[in-house]
Parts: C-alpha cells; sequence; structure tokens
C-alpha cells in the first residue's frame, strides 16, 4: 500500500510539474476557442435575425408590386438598402421597385437603385441584370453613351444574348448600322450558345425568331 501510495505521490509530483509549465498555456487555448465559439455561434445567430427580418421587409415589398405602389416599393426597398444592404433581399427588393418606379415615371430613383445593386450586390445574375435594366432604362432617356458603359462586360451566359441585343438596339438608335448588325448576330450567336447548355430552355424559337429579324432588318440600311 505504501508503494502505491508514493507511485501515486509522484504522478501528483508530475503532473503539478506539468502544470507549472504549461498550465496558463492550456487555460489561454481553452479560453481562446471558448470565445471563437461563442463568436461564430452569435454570428451565426445575427445573420439568421437579420435574414428574418430583411425577408419581412421583402415582403411588403412583393405586396407592394402586387398593388402597384411604387411609393410602399421605394420606402421598403430603402429599409432593405439602408438596415440589410449585406442580405441578398436589399437586391432582390430593387429589382421589383425599380420597375414599379419606370412605371409610375420616377426613373431618377429607379436609376438611383439599379446603380446600388450593380455597384454592391454578390450574386453575379442579379448584378448583371440589374446592369441590364438599368441600360434600358438610360437607352429610353437617350442617354446611349452611358447605357453603353453597363453593357460594356460580359455577363453570366443567361443574359449574354440581352445584352448584345440591347446593345444593338442602342447603336441601331445611333444610327451606327453596321455595328447594330455585329451586334444581333452577336446575339444569335450568344443564344445559341446558351440553348446548347444542358438544361437550357428550348423554347426560345420566338426570340430567335426577333433576333434575325433584326439582323435582316438592320442589313437593308446603310452603315
Amino acid at each position: 500500500m505504501a508503494v502505491y501510495d508514493l507511485e501515486e505521490q509522484e504522478q501528483l509530483d508530475e503532473l503539478k510539474t506539468w502544470w507549472k509549465q504549461y498550465g496558463n498555456l492550456l487555460t489561454g487555448a481553452v479560453v481562446a476557442v471558448s470565445v471563437v465559439l461563442v463568436g461564430w455561434q452569435g454570428w451565426n445567430w445575427w445573420q439568421r435575425d437579420q435574414g428574418i427580418q430583411a425577408a419581412a421587409v421583402f415582403a411588403a415589398v412583393e405586396r407592394a408590386a402586387g398593388e402597384h405602389d411604387a411609393k410602399k416599393a421605394r420606402e421598403a426597398t430603402g429599409e432593405l438598402i439602408d438596415k440589410f444592404s449585406r442580405t441578398p433581399y436589399a437586391a432582390m427588393a430593387v429589382l421589383v421597385s425599380a420597375r414599379l418606379q419606370v412605371e409610375a415615371g420616377d426613373t431618377k430613383t429607379a436609376k438611383l437603385q439599379l446603380g446600388w445593386t450593380v455597384d454592391n450586390a454578390r450574386d453575379g445574375e442579379i448584378r448583371d441584370l440589374a446592369r441590364l435594366r438599368l441600360a434600358t432604362v438610360l437607352f429610353a432617356e437617350n442617354a446611349y453613351e452611358e447605357a453603353l458603359k453597363q453593357l460594356a462586360s460580359d455577363p453570366v451566359a443567361p443574359f449574354s444574348a440581352r445584352y448584345a441585343e440591347v446593345r444593338g438596339d442602342i447603336l441601331a438608335a445611333q444610327e451606327k448600322h453596321g455595328e447594330a448588325k455585329a451586334a444581333y448576330q452577336q446575339a444569335l450567336s450568344n443564344l445559341v450558345e446558351t440553348q446548347k447548355s444542358p438544361g437550357a430552355d428550348q423554347s426560345r424559337g420566338q426570340y430567335h425568331d426577333l433576333l434575325q429579324l433584326k439582323v435582316e432588318t438592320i442589313g437593308s440600311n446603310k452603315p
């Protein structure tokens, strides 16, 4: 029994010595890991809470769209941009609201909202769609060069044909018929390539015919 007690005492002494050397380091590591875990959980909770609140405001934007109430849509979208800009709901709300603003004749607000989305949206498709819609608003205001600047970057594949088509429309309005025809031909080519991709929508025959008509029509004009 004495031998056993002696062995226990030796182990205890070794443990005390080890703790003196490494105890503070171990405690610090445990505390650091705990802080990281608590911070991570807090961040996840904050993101979930932000998402829930943002979804509620986005629902108000959708209701406003259903009621064709541009004012309510503008106000709710502004709240999303101000308070929940890091969520995807802000950028999606802009796409809904900007259409209503244009219909109401408030193109100034539409351009501001779409410009914000072009600069801040994290989703590439939403950003490219906002850029396309901003270009069409500018085109309608005869701001041709500004509209073309919005279409200068290559979009994600689903919008490549529309980008080229709108670019062709702007060039045609500027009576740059040769460049417009090239843009329409590019739109046709982009559409064909998009339809080759797996899962692509194959029911776009009418759009193909429209682009082909634009190519033939612009071709009858002098460059």
